[in-house]
């Protein structure tokens, strides 16, 4: 990226006045939504605590004391109210973003019903689905090109359809999973459609730009007592599922507009890898726990401790600290390929996007056998694994250890 040709661009949008009006929408939807939501929570917590409708500490959580988990109902809340309050400057995007509200709707039912009384996985992915093909169908969103990656490009309907479906639902659950510690979901979250809605408003695609930012300002909300020590709350399987279906929505859109528009300057030619760099922790974590669990001979869908959130609590970080970590390394990839994306095919980039999970999984191996050797005696420890190392740790082992 050209920082001298990118700061000439923006002194050329803000002498639009289009784009100022834009810009003073997506501010106002950002502030309204957090203000939303920051009234609401304090709303849901107490009754949460009326009806008792806690999430208890167990083997799995990360928590020690029952709290409420319902934080989804405010930012989903906020997003209605900060979205629908203003009359949209870009009519092209009016009927696609309000079925993204349609389909972020229907998750929100399940998402409550699954925080209330749970609900069956094959039941919860089906109604994925029908969000996702609500969209698509009726929306015609869908990725039709992959802009040479690996030598494809123009891909068949039926095909992209199904691709569409499963980003649709890889992502979803992909911010479920990693809703397993204080501000990491909504962390990621946030720098991911502050990202995208940034790219929405510069390139005038207003109505995507203002909903990314209501988004935004939902999760600063939210961030603000989930953080907190006396307010605590979750965003529950209810801010999971939407927010992690709206972020899929941004990513494909994102990739589809650059397909659309690849031949002006502010089109990204590499827009899938970019998409999957903005998300890379949780892409990642899905990823690398399915594979170990796959390896291990369980289910991918089983639970388990084994995400790098809790390894990262296991080697002694606090909760903010976790999030700190995985947050600013999100931070770093994104900023660092966004400045460097141009003298890099799309090909090479899979290879590297290849070659950094290989540095993820080497990461996370090292620091499991640390958390096994400092949990037993020093000695007896160390000579364990330096025999392991001597004879060849097992295939088996291994899998123990990642």
């Amino acid at each position: 990226m050209n920082i001298d040709l990118f700061i000439a661009y923006l002194q050329h949008k803000f002498s639009d006045d289009l784009f100022t009006l834009g810009l003073y929408q997506c501010v106002l939807s950002l502030l309204v939504a957090c203000f939303v939501s920051v009234v609401a929570i304090p709303v849901v917590i107490k009754i949460s605590e009326l009806k008792s409708l806690m999430e208890k500490p167990g083997e799995r959580r990360s928590h020690s004391t029952p709290t409420p988990t319902f934080g989804g109902i405010a930012i989903f809340a906020a997003i209605l109210i900060a979205y629908f309050l203003w009359p949209s400057i870009d009519q092209t995007e009016i009927y696609r973003t309000n079925l993204s509200i349609v389909g972020m709707t229907i998750l929100f039912f399940i998402g409550i019903k699954d925080d209330l009384v749970g609900i069956d996985p094959a039941k919860k992915l089906m109604f994925q689905v029908l969000a996702a093909m609500i969209l698509i169908l009726f929306g015609d969103l869908r990725v039709d090109y992959l802009y040479g990656i690996m030598g494809f490009h123009h891909i068949d309907v039926v095909v992209g359809t199904l691709l569409t479906c499963f980003i649709f639902i890889t992502l979803t659950n992909a911010i479920n999973l990693i809703d397993g510690i204080d501000g990491l979901a909504a962390g990621i979250s946030t720098i991911a459609s502050g990202t995208f809605g940034g790219w929405f408003l510069l390139t005038n695609h207003f109505t995507m730009a203002c909903l990314a930012f209501t988004l935004t300002g939902a999760l600063l909300g939210f961030l603000r007592f989930n953080f907190s020590k006396t307010s605590k709350i979750f965003m529950g399987n209810t801010g999971s599922l939407i927010i992690g279906f709206m972020l899929a929505f941004f990513a494909v859109r994102f990739v589809s507009l650059n397909a659309s528009y690849r031949y002006e300057p502010t089109a990204f030619f590499n827009a899938p890898i970019i998409a999957i760099v903005i998300l890379i922790v949780p892409i990642f974590d899905t990823l690398r726990v399915f594979l170990v669990r796959i390896l291990a001979g369980r289910s991918p869908f089983s639970a388990d401790r084994n995400h790098m959130h809790h390894i990262l609590l296991d080697n002694g970080l606090s909760h903010i600290g976790a999030t700190a970590v995985l947050c600013g390394a999100s931070l770093f990839n994104t900023i660092t390929f966004l400045l460097l994306h141009r003298n890099i095919s799309n090909t090479l980039s899979i290879v590297i996007l290849g070659c950094l999970f290989g540095v993820y999984m080497l990461v996370s191996f090292t620091l499991k056998m640390r958390v096994r050797y400092v949990s037993t005696h020093p000695r007896r420890r160390r000579a364990v694994i330096r025999r392991e190392l001597q004879n060849g740790i097992s295939g088996k082992r291994i899998v123990d250890y990642l």
